[in-house]
């Protein structure tokens, strides 16, 4: 069995993120393509409710993207309002992303953990996870967690089965 490659959307949200500071949706690009996967757009946006929701409805509409990730905005600071632009647009919730994203986290930053709103979903056979904007925590979800959820082969089960 080969694996799937999926075509992949990475959004950085951050008011003071730059093409050359971004060091998170850098990172996530890099795990994508040594994947295998392609990146079909990436894009830096402001915490801004409605521009969140309206780029992230965009590309669940999209029949070329596969997979939404966004990093940024999911801590409890007033600015930090992903989780609540993106849960609307989910049809399904997929609870145990955030819910092992935070146990995994846990080893690395300690109690600080309890402070990331970080989840994941999927609308219109397209897989929407939201991360924090550290270089830390996107390595630490794509290498623990969208690794092998993203990966076709994987078993028992994995994310790809999801989009079909």
């Amino acid at each position: 069995m080969s694996k799937t490659i999926l075509n992949i959307a990475i959004l950085t949200v951050s008011d003071t993120r730059t093409a050359e500071t971004d060091t998170s949706g850098l990172k996530l690009k890099s795990c994508a393509e040594e994947d295998g996967h392609l990146i079909k757009d990436k894009l830096i946006i402001k915490d801004d409710l409605f521009h969140i929701r309206a780029v992230v409805s965009k590309w669940i509409h999209q029949a070329d993207i596969n997979v939404v990730v966004i990093t940024g905005g999911t801590g409890f600071a007033e600015r930090d309002v992903t989780p609540n632009a993106i849960e609307p647009l989910l049809e399904q919730k997929i609870p145990g992303f955030g819910e092992l994203f935070r146990q995994i986290s846990y080893a690395e930053i300690g109690s600080s953990t309890v402070q990331s709103r970080a989840l994941a979903g999927i609308s219109n056979r397209t897989i929407v996870i939201a991360m924090p904007g550290s270089t830390g925590a996107c390595n630490t979800a794509w290498t623990k967690i969208l690794s092998e959820q993203l990966d076709s082969t994987h078993k028992p089960c994995n994310f790809v089965a999801l989009l079909t």
